[in-house]
């Protein structure tokens, strides 16, 4: 078996290589609403000279920097809506099913919703949608990057502006996503260990997988040269022994279930290898697809309470 350690490295050296030193932030905040229980903030963060990120943040009410709380940030889906990015977990627009930073910070956590590269505000007066996207990833490869690398750039990024924010205890972070949102949150975890708690909701389609069924997936999830090394789960592996929860629908085609069950066992041999056998957990919904269920819901929100307490939980 590799270490990680080493098959960290690997990982790095097929992402592009090393991220580059983290400037200044500049953030702005553009607009502020206030809602039913929170405050909804819409801002702007610097992620690369000349590359700015837009974000919602959601602050619940009586949190302040007197009264700090724990912040997850929220990864949104793909699901080719490139028109919504942030807009959907913050439960302004989309599928009720993913308002879930809305349901977050009414949960009492500060919540971070940034868009994606590609999706809503982050699109181009050039291209459009997948177009753009298929341009943007051909253009990491031609770098000898991929567009992994940048999403992972991105996320460690929005971490810095959440440990930046005084209402958020830096201690006390974790990420979510569905689908895409998913994909995000096992890329950037063996990169950011401020991040001590990691939800993923529908998403880990294996190399293996794709290969056997023909799948076109989404362009994050293809990692140049990553699979003479490993496979999607070794990824995940890497982000023991910090609490990792995932979700799937076993009728889910996005992530054919018997790579997915294989999967599982990589990530459940890498906790134990590391110490950390209990902070591993998964769940397949018998005849679910790709939605968020119930059931998957109630066992996101308990990874939370249990890895990512608020005071008083």
């Amino acid at each position: 078996m590799t270490a990680p350690e080493d098959l960290r490295d690997r990982l790095l050296e097929c992402l592009g290589g090393p991220w580059p030193a983290a400037g200044a932030l500049r953030p702005v905040v553009r607009k502020i609403m206030h809602k039913d229980g929170y405050r909804l903030e819409s801002v702007t963060y610097e992620v690369e000279p000349g590359d700015r990120v837009p974000a919602l943040l959601l602050v619940p009410q009586g949190v302040d920097a007197d009264h700090p709380a724990p912040a997850v940030a929220v990864w949104h889906q793909h699901n080719a809506e490139w028109h919504l990015g942030k807009s959907e977990p913050a439960g302004l627009a989309g599928n009720p099913m993913h308002h879930t930073g809305l349901a977050l910070v009414k949960e009492g956590y500060v919540v971070l919703c940034p868009d994606a590269l590609c999706f809503e505000e982050r699109q181009s007066q050039h291209l459009r949608g997948g177009e753009l996207e298929r341009f943007e990833f051909l253009r990491y490869v031609v770098a000898g990057k991929c567009m992994a690398w940048k999403n992972i750039l991105d996320m460690r990024r929005a971490v810095d502006y959440l440990c930046s924010r005084p209402e958020v205890k830096a201690d006390r972070l974790g990420c979510y996503g569905h689908s895409m949102g998913s994909t995000h949150t096992w890329l950037v975890g063996p990169w950011e260990p401020r991040l001590v708690c990691l939800v993923g909701n529908c998403c880990l389609p294996t190399y293996a997988a794709i290969h056997r069924t023909h799948l076109l997936h989404c362009f994050p999830n293809f990692i140049p040269g990553w699979f003479q090394y490993g496979d999607t789960p070794d990824i995940a592996g890497l982000i023991a022994p910090r609490a990792l929860h995932l979700n799937f629908g076993e009728a889910d085609d996005g992530s054919p279930i018997q790579e997915v069950r294989a999967g599982m066992q990589t990530i459940v041999r890498a906790y134990a290898q590391a110490g950390a056998p209990d902070r591993f957990s998964h769940y397949i919904e018998p005849g679910a697809g790709h939605v968020l269920s119930e059931e998957m819901w109630r066992r996101t929100r308990h990874w939370f309470r249990r890895h990512l307490p608020l005071d008083g939980a």
